[in-house]
């Protein structure tokens, strides 16, 4: 059965910005302290079942469309997951058998008809079994890869952190997301740190909407702010 325990819930404070919704967080709450309450092992185990679906999810077109499909019936829903978890289980290190307690969370999601939500609950999972573990991701989002001695200095700026020297171990990886335009965005635990052009801009517009400024200088501005955007 899965069910929310106020140590999950404590554990949930510590997430950081993610694209997961609260809906989504209440699931990974749920199977977190489902798989907890059985063993280390049940965590892990589960935890590397929801990462074989979620990559069986990205490279497979029909199975990301099924999930993210609101309209199908109980049957086609049922039928889609036998198909996802058959996927998965061929593609996973071990080939092993999906266990009860991960079939039953993807039951109670198609149930609730909230299987679009699957990807924000994996990524709530790990990021609770990260925080169990005394483990950090830090997320640097940039517009571009970065080069490799720029992320490495960035990487050791990162790990002298208050919250990297208080966590076990620290995992550092680069995303890559054009619509920043510029600069990085830095996610660590709780805390987000934003360097990103697209924000500085956000804050520019923002500024001159409010603006009382007459219409040449308002003019001017924004054609700056333009020239600005397409240099980046």
């Amino acid at each position: 059965m899965l069910r929310v325990s106020a140590r999950s819930a404590a554990l949930q404070a510590g997430l950081g910005r993610r694209a997961a919704s609260t809906i989504a967080l209440k699931y990974s709450n749920a199977v977190f302290s489902a798989a907890l309450s059985k063993s280390s092992a049940e965590l892990d185990k589960v935890q590397t079942e929801l990462s074989a679906i979620s990559s069986t999810l990205k490279s497979t077109p029909e199975l990301s469309s099924f999930v993210a499909n609101p309209t199908l019936s109980a049957n086609d829903r049922a039928t889609g997951l036998q198909a996802l978890f058959k996927k998965a289980e061929s593609s996973g290190p071990k080939k092993a058998p999906i266990s009860d307690l991960t079939k039953n969370l993807f039951s109670v999601l198609s149930d609730n008809g909230r299987l679009a939500e699957t990807e924000g609950v994996i990524e709530g999972f790990n990021e609770l079994v990260a925080t169990y573990k005394g483990e950090l991701t830090v997320t640097i989002t940039s517009a571009s890869a970065l080069p490799k001695d720029v992320q490495t200095r960035l990487e050791s700026t990162l790990k002298q952190s208050q919250a990297a020297q208080k966590a076990k171990t620290v995992k550092v990886t680069n995303k890559v997301n054009p619509s920043i335009l510029g600069g990085i965005v830095v996610d660590f635990g709780d805390k987000t740190v934003d360097l990103s052009v697209a924000s500085r801009v956000n804050k520019l517009n923002n500024l001159l909407q409010r603006t009382s400024f007459y219409d040449p200088l308002l003019s001017l501005l924004l054609l700056i702010n333009s020239d600005f955007v397409e240099s980046v």
